[in-house]
């Protein structure tokens, strides 16, 4: 067996901790689009939140002080997407680093005339094929109303196991990928005319959708923040783009308007 195999097994074998009651229940309370979940959703995903602890590695940057309530914060929230999928869905990575705030990243681009540009970018959340996960403790706090950074990463880790992260991840049996790719066309497409439109007029889209403007940036980051929106506040996105809506219930295998 080779090392990395070795270190792989290893790391699955490592023993699964219990949450304790206190704790578990003050996260929950911290996140009220938990509430909707059945006593029996509520069961599994604790389970399935102290396995996915037992398996990834948390670790800390920016001087940021790291508790066992953060860990099982972002675990929790990390783990509803997955909660009728399994953890297999976060295969092949396994850190999540935990900064106090938002971070610095830097890119570099490469126009259209072969020259590279290089920059600071400033982030709350990102995710890295085949790496870790980097989130803003500051922003993960910000969850509940609609806006949830650690949902938005997760998302793109489960649309990465097909490759790219462009709103088509590896789709279930059953779920025609023409369908899939027709509904968040569609959605997407007059997404963006809406955003569009309102810059036109000099006015926040904001004022007239509750969905946020940086899903116009690309259809893998329209998949991100639709995933927020589906889990935070399922009543916009199907009173919105209905069609997505129903593609992402199949998806995800969850209804959570109707819960």
């Amino acid at each position: 067996m080779g090392i990395a195999k070795l270190i792989a097994w290893l790391r699955g074998k490592r023993a699964v901790q219990a949450v304790p009651d206190a704790l578990w229940r003050e996260t929950l309370a911290a996140l009220p689009f938990l509430a909707r979940l059945s006593a029996d959703e509520e069961a599994r995903l604790r389970q399935l939140t102290e396995a996915f602890l037992a398996e990834k590695e948390f670790t800390s940057a920016g001087g940021l002080e790291l508790t066992d309530a953060m860990c099982v914060s972002i675990a929790v929230q990390g783990c509803l997407p997955i909660l009728n999928l399994g953890l297999e869905s976060y295969r092949n990575w396994v850190g999540i680093i935990v900064y106090p705030d938002e971070f610095i990243i830097p890119r570099s681009v490469e126009d259209e005339f072969g020259v590279v540009h290089e920059y600071d970018d400033v982030a709350s959340g990102e995710a890295w094929d085949g790496g870790p996960l980097l989130i803003s403790w500051r922003d993960a706090q910000m969850a509940g109303a609609g806006y949830n950074v650690v949902i938005h990463e997760f998302a793109h880790k489960l649309d990465m196991l097909g490759g790219e992260a462009d709103g088509i991840p590896p789709l279930p049996r059953g779920l025609l990928r023409e369908r899939w790719e027709a509904a968040l066309s569609a959605a997407y497409d007059d997404f963006c005319s809406r955003v569009d439109a309102a810059e036109a007029r000099g006015a926040e889209f904001d004022e007239t959708s509750a969905l946020d403007p940086y899903a116009a940036e690309s259809p893998g980051e329209f998949f991100a923040v639709m995933s927020e929106t589906f889990f935070e506040t399922p009543e916009v996105l199907r009173a919105e783009y209905p069609q997505l809506y129903d593609q992402f219930c199949r998806f995800y295998r969850q209804d959570p308007a109707t819960r």
